[in-house]
């Protein structure tokens, strides 16, 4: 059985730790964990590994956030996956800092990234992982608030939530869907 993890955020090194970044961050973590490596190919930087006879495709679109949707589609595609297995890691500013929600369906919830995925699979039936980054901004600027860098205090703080999440990925793929 083999299933879709993709973590969205934006490509660059200006980008690296902000809060867009989370699904890039949270990706990176469970690619160490189980010792593979990404590497770049068509829409996005890939690997792979088994665990428990199951196949976890990790992807980090290069598309940017806002056309995620095309390296969504294509790969679901290319490894003939089904949407009921892929599940998006995504940051939400509707949750506080480090809450972490994970849903089968749902909106977009303003999402730029979650929208095009939606828009281009013509469906909000597959699951995503909110990784809550906190509201601390103010009216009109919530662009700078997400591609601002965490601060420091942040950054001590995400590695058990990162983890958490993590875990939850692993329930996601491991537990026995509900019919």
């Amino acid at each position: 059985m083999k299933y879709l993890i993709v973590g969205l955020g934006n490509i660059g090194s200006e980008y690296e730790l902000t809060r867009h970044n989370i699904g890039f961050l949270v990706l990176d973590q469970l690619a160490e964990k189980m010792g593979v490596s990404f590497q770049t190919a068509k829409l996005g930087d890939i690997c792979e590994f088994k665990h428990k006879g199951k196949t976890f495709h990790l992807v980090k679109p290069n598309t940017y956030m806002n056309l995620s949707g095309k390296t969504v589609n294509y790969y679901l595609q290319n490894l003939d996956i089904p949407k009921e297995n892929l599940l998006v890691v995504v940051d939400d500013i509707a949750l506080d800092f480090a809450v972490l929600r994970l849903r089968q369906k749902g909106s977009a919830g303003g999402h730029n990234g979650l929208k095009h995925i939606e828009q281009i699979l013509g469906t909000q039936e597959y699951a995503r992982l909110r990784f809550g980054v906190g509201s601390d901004f103010s009216k009109g600027k919530q662009a700078d608030y997400v591609l601002s860098n965490f601060p420091k205090e942040e950054l001590d703080m995400i590695e058990k939530p990162i983890s958490d999440a993590i875990d939850m990925i692993f329930d996601f793929v491991l537990m026995p869907k509900k019919q």
